[in-house]
């Protein structure tokens, strides 16, 4: 829970019904998500539904030039009116895109979108440091951090899509390989010049 008495993201939710305390398991949070409600939230009621839907349409295209260039032609269009969202669109635009850009097949890709994974290590990172009445210094706080994601890492199970993580690796290899070449080539330039 937040100071607000609000639950977490990715912390179990609880509902009281009359017959008792249910739990149930938040949906998969997803970069996404959290882009699509920054924006949604510096409009104007009436527009946040189409926003929304145009901006989920985005993130589903085939590629991620073609979501690029819709999210882009939305937030040229919202700058006009609503400048905030404009650049709440804009921010963080080509992270979100990562999954979509690398060319992750659909059921790994949804495993990577999803946040539930590390909110879940950290929340028992979190009730596992709990323990602890007197923090002596950083060094300690690593110990009971490390070992807090040990005991998370019992309660891990198999990735969705697991069978795609070689191409995963070959797609952000071939990123790395094209980034830091890039970097390279524009460094000899310079140095050139």
């Amino acid at each position: 829970m937040n100071g607000v008495g609000q639950p977490c993201e990715g912390e179990l939710h609880a509902r009281l019904d009359g017959e008792g305390l249910e739990t149930e398991q938040p949906p998969p949070r997803q970069p996404f998500t959290r882009q699509i409600r920054n924006v949604r939230d510096k409009l104007p009621q009436r527009l946040g539904r189409p926003v929304e839907h145009r901006m989920r349409t985005a993130y589903h295209a085939g590629s991620a030039l073609d979501a690029e260039a819709q999210l882009q032609a939305l937030a040229r269009e919202l700058d006009k009116t609503h400048p905030g969202a404009a650049a709440s669109l804009r921010e963080g635009l080509a992270e979100t895109l990562t999954v979509l850009r690398l060319g992750v097949p659909p059921t790994l890709a949804r495993t990577l979108r999803s946040t539930n994974t590390i909110e879940s290590m950290i929340s028992i990172c979190r009730e596992h440091a709990g323990n602890v009445k007197r923090w002596q210094d950083g060094t300690m706080a690593l110990r009971w951090c490390a070992a807090g994601m040990v005991e998370a890492g019992k309660q891990f199970r198999r990735v969705n899509g697991y069978l795609h993580l070689p191409a995963l690796q070959a797609a952000l290899e071939a990123e790395i390989a094209r980034t830091v070449t890039g970097s390279c080539e524009d460094q000899e330039e310079v140095e050139a010049a």
